[in-house]
């Protein structure tokens, strides 16, 4: 929320090069918008609002929902890959929770922006071990979809850590409610997908939007947008407005 995911680090340490973020993209076009604007109004726009914004309208593209973000955020000046904190794929319900009630939000945004997973990759390497080792025993996690298995085992080899996975399959491209289709499927990519099963808010909301074909879903997805824009932000004189977003000035 700060910008500090765009910075980059001569000994890859910062954050977009913990493991989460590897399969992060459009960093071009984050720093082509930045570049834009400097031309226009040199330090008056901050990396982390150019962010902000991209991830709106990229969504608006794909015939998702708009929302509004309000401006003035300033950019961080350090990134670390150690400090990344980031909800794991491999959490379970009460972790999850734990953690967005730490940032303000609540359960039902916990399930909203996970619908966010019905576009984007991830990779082999996050999902081999709940595939082919869950518990030690050669086994796959049983609370996956058996066909669902199967399917990633012949995209995803033991030991194939850089394959890319669809985390919504079918729909990766278009920004629906297609993803908890899925997820009641028990075809979940992550741990963080399948556990929404395990909680009854969590449950309900999945079920309400399987059986209304997502009626809610983007004017729920905009709200929670909107308030995960204020999270952890920086204002005022904190920080800095970057004036290239990969290096600090």
């Amino acid at each position: 929320c700060d910008g500090s995911i765009l910075l980059k680090s001569p000994n890859k340490d910062a954050e977009r090069d913990a493991i989460p973020n590897l399969s992060v993209r459009g960093y071009e076009v984050v720093d082509a918008a930045k570049s834009a604007l400097e031309k226009k109004c040199p330090g008056l726009v901050s990396c982390a609002d150019v962010l902000a914004l991209v991830a709106r309208d990229a969504v608006l593209v794909i015939n998702g929902p708009w929302w509004p973000v309000p401006l003035g955020r300033r950019d961080g000046r350090i990134s670390r890959k150690s400090e990344v904190n980031l909800p794991s794929p491999f959490a379970g319900i009460a972790a999850l929770k734990k953690n967005f009630f730490d940032k303000g939000l609540n359960t039902k945004d916990l399930v909203v922006l996970s619908g966010a997973h019905t576009i984007g990759i991830s990779n082999c390497g996050l999902i081999n071990s709940r595939i082919y080792n869950f518990t030690g025993k050669g086994d796959f996690d049983p609370s996956m979809n058996p066909s669902y298995v199967r399917a990633l085992k012949k995209r995803c080899k033991p030991t194939d850590f850089r394959t890319s996975v669809e985390m919504d399959p079918g729909s990766v491209k278009k920004f629906d409610s297609h993803y908890f289709n899925i997820v009641a499927q028990k075809k979940g990519l992550f741990t963080s997908d399948s556990t929404l099963l395990n909680d009854p808010e969590t449950k309900k909301y999945i079920d309400t939007q399987v059986s209304t074909a997502g009626s809610s879903f983007n004017k729920d997805f905009s709200e929670s947008m909107f308030k995960l824009g204020f999270v952890e932000i920086l204002t005022g004189n904190k920080g800095e407005i970057r004036r290239r977003c990969a290096f600090v000035n």
